[in-house]
């Protein structure tokens, strides 16, 4: 008998709109030869399963079941594609840790570290990962950009520490532009990461742990049409150029796959995740982990796998059944 699957999308977080594209495209890469797909979309208390559009059932959060033609189904796995909360920081994965169904996404405590940027760049400054310098502010405290200006330089980003797809980031050119792009900020989280602006080649790497052994896919090379990659850029047709493998040499393309490797175990990530960093002056600086990066057609783990000579459909039923047998 074949195994339900839920495919969960939505979310509470600005990146709703592009969680639903990832989800749905997950949705068309399972397997059901092996496996029997549901859609789920979760927005705030709504949790529902879909067919296309058409709500045909609610979910039962207590045991994340639901009644379809007065049969009960309880998906055996989760595969989680929401991005932001809470679906990548955690809240998610302790809901069905709870319920003992394993799921796609890394653990509580990867995916709450990840999805906080300060948190998780202390963390890795610790083992000497090489980063931008940056401070830390929470709504309400006093932010002093002569100060800020002075330490990290002119321009700088300020972007919210949790959350994803540049949203509420802003590229920060002048001192009377800091309190207002860290307000923007503050409107994705509560509180915001002021960066100094570190100019070289923007790089994404693909990583998943695939029956045992954690493979580092090839990187993208990320080239903005706008200033920096914002979210026009990342989800807008044309709005950024995007090359893989990178225009790397074939050593340092294994360097930045073994640094990527490096910290999906340092933070002891599991399932598909994608690092970034930007590469000045033949070094790497980390930039973030997306624990749940986008997954539609277009986005960068699809590209990736692709060039590798690799299919996503493959991709998945290998981590579903990995994940199935040692639950």
């Amino acid at each position: 008998m074949k195994k339900n699957i839920a495919v969960i999308g939505g979310g509470d977080s600005s990146e709703y709109v592009v969680s639903i594209k990832s989800s749905a495209n997950i949705l068309s890469n399972i397997d059901t030869n092996k496996y029997k797909p549901w859609l789920i979309r979760m927005r705030f208390d709504e949790w529902v399963v879909l067919d296309g559009e058409e709500i045909i059932a609610v979910v039962e959060k207590g045991d994340f079941s639901f009644q379809l033609n007065g049969v009960k189904i309880k998906p055996e796995y989760a595969f989680i594609m929401i991005h932001g909360t809470p679906g990548e920081d955690g809240v998610l994965q302790g809901y069905f840790d709870m319920l003992k169904i394993p799921y796609s996404a890394s653990s509580v405590y990867a995916s709450a570290l990840t999805f906080h940027k300060f948190y998780c760049d202390n963390f890795l400054r610790s083992f000497n990962i090489r980063m931008a310098k940056s401070a830390y502010f929470q709504k309400g405290d006093v932010l002093y950009p002569e100060k800020l200006v002075s330490e990290l330089g002119l321009p700088l980003f300020i972007k919210p520490s949790g959350g994803g797809s540049s949203f509420g980031v802003t590229k920060v050119r002048a001192l009377e532009e800091v309190v207002p792009a860290a307000e923007l900020a503050y409107k994705e989280s509560g509180d915001c990461l002021v960066e100094e602006f570190i100019e070289g080649m923007e790089l994404a790497v693909g990583v998943c742990e695939l029956n045992g052994e954690i493979v580092p896919f090839l990187p993208t090379e990320v080239i903005p049409k706008g200033d920096f990659f914002d979210f026009d850029s990342k989800y807008e047709i044309g709005g950024a150029t995007e090359i893989t493998p990178a225009r790397l040499t074939d050593e340092k393309i294994k360097e930045c796959q073994e640094l990527s490797v490096k910290l999906y175990k340092l933070i002891d990530c599991h399932g598909i995740v994608r690092v970034d960093f930007i590469m000045k002056n033949n070094e790497f600086y980390f930039l973030e982990i997306n624990t749940v990066p986008g997954m539609t057609a277009t986005s960068f783990i699809p590209q990736q796998l692709n060039a590798m000579g690799l299919n996503l459909k493959d991709i998945v039923s290998q981590l579903i059944e990995s994940d199935l047998k040692f639950s």
